[in-house]
């Protein structure tokens, strides 16, 4: 990169004020695309600016709808996916955009994100009427977009532990047996295109499904205040999950009450206002719900996602979870994720669990497919996290 666009650079990351200094250095006069950048900037990050923004709050009156609209049109077409998350988010935080969040002509301009996906569950309740529409659209796009990513990896996953011992004629790319389909192909390799031809496909049989062999897995979710990411995954994959027929899916959220939100896994927009985000933790109280779910432990996968900040009772959620190991269920401890990944989570609860060869680890939501996989074969999760804690290094 040449100095004089180094110099930009830096003059749009510092703002006005600093042109002065790097007058000095070189040309800091911006084309018309990096002045409205920098007008784009400004607006939140320069109080001081004049330069068209809609600057900070002040005595009591906010930014108008159709200025940060604007504002929110230009910030789009101006930066990458990943930065107008980020400038969205500091916006909120900085200008006092929370009470304009609900405009309609906001909400269409707004790029989809998980954490204002967050906050606007948690404010669920003081959406107007004008904007619900808007709302659930708004929340449906990181919806398909969180479907798009994981739905035929999860489906493919389930059918290759469930279903692997059976083919079927009938043809489904989320049921294709890649393993049994390269190793009966091998014979075909064309050496000159350097790839395999494969002259017959194989393909998990799903139509077979006798439900007193199904597999019961039960999610039991924190929807206490830090919970926002982990839960909008959640419902996404219940959902996903219960579309299954060789699985009975139960979703369960909980604070210090606890709600089985299991008959709204047809609809995952539906499950997330479901949930009602905020307030105090119990645990404990939700483990002892989902023991009654349980008709059949060895084949049941129960699945607690909690950032482990027990309000209730610590001894009582120690021992029902041992309890529930003890019986044959297969339990995992899925840890809180928030800010783009990052665990967050009671490292002294977390031990204990662990200690008692439960597996607690946080799981990239991408990995979910490959780690239901595992669970649902029998395998040791240790060598999972193992390789996901290697992978995060």
């Amino acid at each position: 990169m040449e100095l004089e666009d180094r110099i930009k650079r830096w003059r749009l990351i510092l703002g006005e004020e600093s042109e002065a200094g790097f007058s000095a250095m070189g040309d800091t006069s911006l084309s018309g695309e990096q002045d409205l950048m920098d007008q784009a900037l400004a607006a939140i990050y320069d109080n001081t600016s004049s330069g068209g923004g809609f600057g900070p709050r002040g005595a009591g009156k906010g930014p108008s709808a159709p200025v940060v609209s604007k504002w929110l049109g230009d910030v789009r077409s101006l930066f990458d996916k990943e930065l107008v998350s980020i400038i969205q988010a500091d916006a909120m935080e900085r200008c006092g955009l929370k009470q304009l969040m609900f405009e309609p002509e906001l909400l269409e301009k707004l790029e989809p994100d998980l954490n204002l996906a967050s906050m606007m569950l948690t404010l669920k309740d003081q959406i107007p009427k004008r904007s619900k529409e808007q709302v659930r659209s708004f929340i449906e796009r990181i919806v398909e977009e969180i479907n798009r990513l994981l739905a035929d990896d999860i489906r493919r996953a389930v059918t290759a532990a469930v279903d692997r011992r059976r083919h079927s004629p009938i043809p489904s790319a989320a049921a294709l047996d890649y393993k049994e389909t390269i190793r009966r192909n091998l014979k075909n390799y064309n050496p000159d295109l350097k790839k395999l031809v494969p002259e017959r496909f194989y393909f998990y049989d799903r139509t077979s499904k006798n439900i007193s062999n199904r597999y019961t897995v039960i999610l039991d979710v924190d929807q206490s205040g830090s919970m926002g990411e982990s839960v909008i995954y959640s419902s996404v994959i219940s959902c996903i999950l219960a579309s299954l027929r060789s699985l009975k899916t139960h979703i369960v959220a909980f604070d210090t009450n606890v709600v089985d939100l299991t008959e709204k896994c047809d609809d995952p927009v539906d499950l997330l206002f479901g949930f009602q985000l905020g307030g105090g933790t119990d645990i404990e109280k939700s483990v002892a719900y989902c023991q009654q779910l349980i008709d059949t432990p060895k084949k049941t996968l129960f699945f607690l996602i909690s950032d482990l900040m027990e309000g209730g009772s610590r001894a009582g959620l120690l021992r029902r979870l041992d309890e529930m190991k003890d019986s044959g269920v297969s339990v995992i401890c899925l840890l809180a994720i928030a800010d783009g990944g990052r665990p967050y989570y009671d490292e002294q609860i977390a031990g204990r669990i662990a200690s008692m060869g439960i597996p607690c680890f946080a799981c990239n939501p991408q990995k979910v497919p490959q780690l239901l996989e595992r669970a649902l074969k029998g395998q040791d999760l240790n060598v999972f996290q193992k390789d996901l804690e290697r992978a995060g290094k």
